[in-house]
């Protein structure tokens, strides 16, 4: 039998409402390991691809509230409670996929722990400002209850036994967040399904997220509004009213589609605008492997996968500094006149180094180092 397959691993994803970069990930570890229960907050059926809902799935007590998937990001207050409820089986690892409460689950004794951290928990730490206002009493208690998770998840941080980062940036605020050290590997990108076409690229710009503030889509829509550069937005989300109002006459929303409809875009756009901070983020590189440049804000995951033209003589993208929309306005124009400077093959070929049989090959390999060495610990001590 395959030493991968025989191992007895336990999974853990925060919650499983649909197919965005951490499902992804999960899912190929699902396909590794089609037998291996699943635990999560609460789970949405048929949202998830088969490798991912063909397995026992174990949801906390919230996946009894009616239509909790509308709302479930207001009950992150609850969600230290609803993580008692999982009841982890006698396994050989656990490994949890996390960026808010995943990585508290508790192992059986004596069992490792692998948190796979897309980040410590956002809205806690470094992006507390993007998704709530401080003012007011409403705002001073909303930080009263962010600052006890705060310390929760922080001390939870002791119930993993190897932390696993997306990148770099990652690295970092684990370090800085749970003062532990950790390895990188990055996410998994289709490369075989997100190819480049023969078809000429059009004179459109193209945004591809969920609509949530600190994705900074706002940016993307000022600056082509001022520049009159149409733009095509693909996703949905929570600010969208906002950003339907301030969008002009240039910018065109197209809603959630499918991911043929993403390639037909990244195929012909003439770049992909990229406005947020992300921890680590799977667009820009699958915008890459279809041959499509990139404009991206300087920091993040983006430093670790655009390359702009200081950096290479086959630049991938541009960066921009500063999140305002003259910043971004005035990179699009950099990026205009320098246009002949982005090959194609290049960008695919700066998204083939992150494929998902690359992810797929470091994360097996790492968690058999880590059964390996447990193993021999044990040994030892008998």
């Amino acid at each position: 039998m395959d030493a991968h397959r025989s191992l007895r691993i336990a999974l853990v994803h925060d919650w499983l409402t649909g197919m965005r970069g951490g499902e992804k990930c999960l899912e190929v570890a699902c396909r590794r390991w089609p037998e291996a229960p699943l635990y999560t907050l609460l789970y949405r059926p048929g949202s998830l691809t088969a490798e991912i809902e063909n397995r026992p799935v174990h949801c906390s007590f919230l996946q009894r509230l009616p239509a909790v998937h509308r709302y479930y990001r207001y009950l992150l207050p609850f969600m230290p409670l609803a993580v008692r409820s999982w009841r982890i089986e006698d396994c050989d690892l656990v490994l949890s996929m996390s960026h808010c409460v995943a990585k508290s689950a508790v192992p059986p004794a004596h069992v490792p722990h692998v948190c796979y951290c897309f980040t410590p928990m956002r809205y806690a730490w470094h992006m507390r400002d993007a998704y709530f206002s401080r003012s007011g009493l409403k705002g001073k208690f909303i930080g009263w209850i962010l600052d006890r998770l705060r310390q929760w998840d922080r001390a939870t941080a002791s119930r993993v036994t190897h932390f696993v980062a997306i990148s770099h940036a990652v690295k970092r605020r684990i370090a800085e967040c749970y003062q532990r050290s950790s390895v990188v590997i990055y996410p998994p990108v289709d490369t075989a399904y997100y190819t480049p076409s023969r078809v000429p690229r059009e004179n459109y710009y193209l945004a591809v997220s969920a609509f949530a503030p600190y994705k900074r889509l706002d940016l993307a829509i000022a600056a082509c509004n001022r520049l009159q550069r149409q733009l095509v937005v693909i996703g949905t989300g929570q600010d969208e009213r906002r950003l339907r109002t301030m969008a002009g006459p240039t910018v065109h929303f197209l809603g959630w589609q499918p991911d043929h409809v993403l390639r037909h875009h990244f195929r012909r756009c003439k770049a992909l605008l990229f406005p947020g901070e992300e921890d680590f983020g799977i667009v820009p590189l699958e915008a890459h492997a279809c041959g499509a440049p990139v404009i991206a804000f300087a920091a993040g995951g983006a430093t670790e996968t655009v390359v702009p033209p200081k950096q290479s003589s086959q630049p991938t993208g541009v960066w921009f500094d500063e999140q305002t929309p003259d910043c971004l306005a005035q990179a699009i124009l950099d990026f205009e006149n320098q246009q002949a400077l982005f090959d194609p093959i290049a960008a695919r070929q700066q998204a083939e180094r992150f494929n998902s049989e690359r992810f797929a090959r470091e994360l097996f390999a790492y968690v058999d180092q880590v059964v390996q060495s447990k193993h021999r610990s044990t040994a030892k001590a008998a």
